[in-house]
């Protein structure tokens, strides 16, 4: 097992949920796979270590792949061109479809080509800094130490970089840095980097390596013998349950940010992947830490589902201020003063200005509106929005610059709102965007069941309790291009392992019980829409698990999932059957899972009472508002392993598995970005 006791663990005194029962505490773990020696030789001295697999044996052996965006599709691609057997699956009509099209902004890489200072130690720092302290050192320099090697494979895909008037790849800033690091292209970064991923993909479907199953997906993960040995997945077209058996499974399946109902996610995104895996056995680490985004186009009305994301990479150049006197909300913001603008985050964090991390920008954001100094329409009875001013960016450096950096940005907010960037200050508001947490992994990308990998936003390992803007590009590429292949070898080189019948009583079992649930969903006939749940619960999860979370506000939270829950499987109404192409199903048992999943984050979050990152507790700040760490009490991950109470699905009680974080080359200390 890769999973092991540890006895260093901080003791925590039971608190409301062990004594209300709303958890359990279990045993506390250990990374069993993490390197010991100097930092910048563990990750070496790993691949070292690790056993290899002759090109022979590689054709022996198969590994399942769920979900084709940076970390699925880089994963594939190159286990595939190792020679191993790979079976991908996506719930999209094509690979290329994945949601990391959507990423904007940029890729990190330690290059220092601006030669302004940057290294692998301080794209390290920075990281460990920006997720407040709460990421694993080793894990974290791996991802800072491989950056560089990205870019490399991306340029030699044809990846069209911006580049400078010379012909060197051109850098910009992103917020918790001090340098510029983030490679781009205009604000199409991750449709950029996943076509290169998805011409890699098809070049292995060609070559007859890799089989793509596309419309497909998983429904249930398949153990035996207490590794994971495949997976159940419904063809999304026809209805059909099929079982796909391998050597190893692994999980790239992206995010769990829907569970709001209003986020930056595609439509499509669930957690039923993980969610399965997870009800499996799998722990799901760290699920309170999800971030807000602070550069998102504000809500509009009721009648929106989505909400769309504005490049992180827009606070180089513009500034972010509201009025200082709220009755100058209703104006047009040309005809507001400079000396009646607040350029609050300036003010407040001199040394950073605009360019501070992503939920302090998103919490001085939500603090400004609170304070009635929002503009924009009024949604309800609040105005949610600041201004995003590239007015002083224009005459620094003519329309024509500006257009060339982000016109594709300010393009598409005009084509949603109307409103002319150039001319008047964009709107903008935080929203949901990304999840740090998801299933646990060792150092290995393995969860703790063998035989189960989880690469890019499925797993929780590399950002700690906030993500710094253009990593999550990185961390995909880095999963799935350079890790992976290297720490999933150590596993397939005990294969190929005893095959497994499609009639084995455990494939049976996961069949009878994807069949079973999708008969209980089209069975319920209530009187309710899936959306409508979908919507009151992103309502709760806003409300009482979003920006700012308290004791009170929690628990009632978790009354209310609980409650919503229960209700859905009464009342619940799913159209159509199971044998044909009914996306009323497939949200209904997405929504099944973000319900469950819900709960456990507000239970997280409940347990952790301390402010970290995008985790925001109001029982503890500093006296002039920001977060405030405890960690002589939390200094760890806080790893989940699934529980189901005796009396019935409308009530989880997990069980808490503890992970100690040791920090040896960063000092943890309070954040300060002023």
């Amino acid at each position: 097992m890769t999973v092991t006791q540890n006895d260093t663990t901080p003791d925590i005194t039971p608190d409301i949920g062990t004594a209300t029962g709303l958890y359990r505490t279990g045993e506390p773990i250990a990374d069993g796979k993490a390197p010991t020696g100097p930092i910048d030789e563990r990750w070496n001295k790993r691949k070292f270590e690790a056993k290899l697999v002759n090109p022979a044996n590689r054709r022996k052996l198969s590994v399942i792949i769920v979900g084709t965006g940076l970390a699925g599709a880089a994963a594939g691609a190159t286990l595939a061109e190792a020679g191993y057997q790979v079976t991908s699956f996506c719930y999209q009509d094509s690979p290329r479809r994945a949601h990391s099209i959507a990423a904007q902004g940029g890729i990190n890489a330690a290059k220092n080509y601006k030669a302004d200072g940057d290294s692998v130690y301080r794209l390290f720092y920075d990281t460990v800094k920006g997720g407040d302290f709460r990421s694993r050192e080793s894990n974290v320099f791996r991802l800072a130490e491989v950056s560089a090697n990205i870019i490399d494979q991306c340029v030699a895909q044809g990846v069209p970089f911006a580049r400078e008037y010379g012909g060197l790849l051109d850098n910009r800033s992103f917020g918790g840095v001090q340098v510029s690091r983030t490679f781009y292209a205009r604000g199409q970064t991750g449709q950029q980097l996943l076509i290169g991923a998805y011409q890699a993909l098809e070049r292995q479907i060609a070559e007859g390596g890799l089989k793509m199953h596309t419309r497909h997906e998983m429904l249930e993960l398949v153990i035996v013998d207490g590794r994971a040995r495949g997976v159940i997945v419904r063809d999304m077209v026809t209805g059909d349950i099929e079982t796909h058996l391998a050597d190893a499974v692994v999980l790239a399946s992206g995010g769990y940010g829907n569970v709001f109902f209003l986020s930056t996610n595609a439509m499509g995104c669930n957690v039923t992947a993980t969610w399965r895996a997870h009800r499996k056995g799998a722990y799901f680490a760290n699920p309170c830490y999800t971030q807000i985004h602070p550069t998102c186009i504000p809500v509009a009305g009721e009648h929106q589902s989505k909400l769309t994301l504005m490049s992180e990479s827009l606070r180089n150049d513009g500034r972010i201020w509201v009025p200082k006197d709220r009755e100058d909300c209703e104006k047009d913001p040309r005809d507001i003063a400079e000396e009646d603008r607040d350029y609050y985050l300036e003010r407040i964090y001199p040394s950073f200005g605009n360019l501070v991390p992503r939920d302090i920008a998103s919490r001085q954001a939500k603090n400004v509106c609170d304070e009635g100094r929002g503009v924009g329409p009024k949604v309800g009875d609040f105005r949610r929005g600041v201004y995003l001013d590239f007015t002083d960016a224009l005459k620094r450096m003519s329309q024509d610059a500006v257009a060339e950096k982000y016109g594709n940005l300010l393009d598409m907010y005009q084509q949603i709102t109307g409103e002319n960037p150039y001319e008047v200050p964009m709107r903008i508001y935080p929203a949901v965007h990304y999840a740090m947490g998801g299933l646990w992994v060792d150092y290995d990308l393995q969860s703790n069941i063998q035989g189960l990998f989880v690469a890019g936003e499925a797993n929780f390992s590399d950002h700690g309790a906030n993500r710094l803007g253009a990593s999550a590009l990185m961390q995909g590429l880095a999963h799935g291009y350079f890790v992976l292949p290297n720490t999933i070898r150590e596993y397939l080189a005990s294969g190929p392992y005893p095959v497994v019948p499609p009639d084995a009583p455990e494939v049976r079992a996961a069949r009878t019980e994807v069949q079973e649930r999708v008969a209980k969903l089209l069975a319920v006939g209530g009187e309710r829409t899936v959306d409508s749940f979908h919507r009151e619960l992103g309502n709760i999860m806003w409300e009482f698990c979003g920006m700012e979370r308290s004791e009170e506000g929690l628990s009632k939270g978790i009354d209310l999932i609980r409650s919503l829950r229960d209700e859905f499987w009464r009342n619940v109404r799913v159209l159509g059957s199971g044998e044909e192409l009914n996306q009323s199903l497939e949200k209904a048992g997405r929504v099944a899972d973000f319900l469950e999943l819900g709960e456990l984050m507000c239970i997280d979050a409940l347990h952790r009472r301390e402010s970290c990152g995008g985790h925001f507790r109001t029982e503890s700040q500093t006296e002039d508002g920001e977060a405030l760490r405890q960690d002589d009490e939390y200094a760890y991950v806080a790893a989940w392993e699934f529980g189901a109470d005796p009396s019935g699905e409308a009530r989880l009680t997990p069980v808490l598995h503890k992970e100690s974080l040791v920090y040896e080359y960063v000092e943890m200390k309070q954040r300060s970005y002023k």
